[in-house]
C-alpha cells in the first residue's frame, strides 16, 4: 500500500527558525549556515497507527512581493499550518495574529493551526539575554506563547532546532491531530516517528 501524503505549510517572519526546524525534522541535523529560502519542500516518512505517511512540509518565505494567487496556493490542500515565531524576538510573536494567522484563516479557515515557538534554547542563553536587556527586551515566555495560541485558536509547542528539544513532541502533536480527524481536515493517536 502506498503511503498517504499529508501536507503542512510553515509560515512566519524571516529568520525565526522555520527552515532550521524543517531541516531538522526532515534530515535530522541542524544546518550550520544560513539558508536563504525560496519555496522549499521537505519530506519525512512516519508511521501513524500502522499507516505509512509522508509528511510534506512547505517552507514559505516571508515575502509580500508574491502575487496573491501564489500566497493562496501555499494554503490550498494543506492539512495543517505551522505558525512560527522566535522566542528571542517578541515582534515575531506579535506578527502572528496580525499577519500569519489572519492570512491562514483567510485562505484556509478550517485548517488546524499550530503555533510554534522556535529557538527555545535562546530563552536562557546568556549572550541573548544580555543583548535583549541592552535593548529593554526579554524573551517570549511560555505563558505568552500559550496565551497567543488560545487567542488564535491554535495548539502551542516550543522547540529548539539546535538542541532538538521539543521537535519530536511537535511531530507527535501534528500527527496526532491528523489521526484524530481521520485525515479529512487533520486533528490523537499512538505515533511512531522515523527520523
Amino acid at each position: 500500500m502506498n503511503p498517504q501524503l499529508r501536507t503542512f505549510v510553515c509560515v512566519g517572519d524571516e529568520e525565526v527558525g522555520k527552515t532550521s526546524l524543517l531541516t531538522v525534522i526532515s534530515k535530522g541535523n541542524f544546518p550550520l549556515e544560513y539558508q536563504p529560502v525560496g519555496l522549499k519542500k521537505y519530506t519525512v516518512a512516519i508511521e501513524v497507527k500502522g499507516e505509512a505517511i509522508i509528511l510534506e512540509l512547505r517552507d514559505r518565505p516571508q515575502n509580500d512581493d508574491f502575487p496573491q494567487y501564489h500566497v493562496s496556493a501555499d494554503y490550498s490542500e494543506v492539512h495543517g499550518i505551522l505558525l512560527c515565531f522566535s522566542i528571542e524576538w517578541q515582534d515575531s510573536l506579535d506578527n502572528i495574529p496580525k499577519l500569519w494567522s489572519a492570512r491562514a484563516r483567510k485562505f484556509a479557515p478550517e485548517t488546524p493551526q499550530f503555533l510554534v515557538g522556535c529557538k527555545k534554547d535562546l530563552r536562557t542563553d546568556s549572550d541573548t539575554l544580555q543583548y535583549l536587556a541592552g535593548h529593554g527586551q526579554v524573551p517570549v515566555t511560555y505563558e505568552q506563547g500559550e496565551a497567543m495560541a488560545r487567542t488564535i485558536g491554535a495548539t502551542y509547542r516550543e522547540c529548539s532546532s539546535l538542541t532538538g528539544e521539543g521537535v519530536r513532541e511537535l511531530l507527535l502533536e501534528i500527527t496526532g491531530r491528523m489521526d484524530a480527524n481521520k485525515w479529512n481536515r487533520p486533528r490523537k493517536s499512538s505515533v511512531c516517528i522515523v527520523m
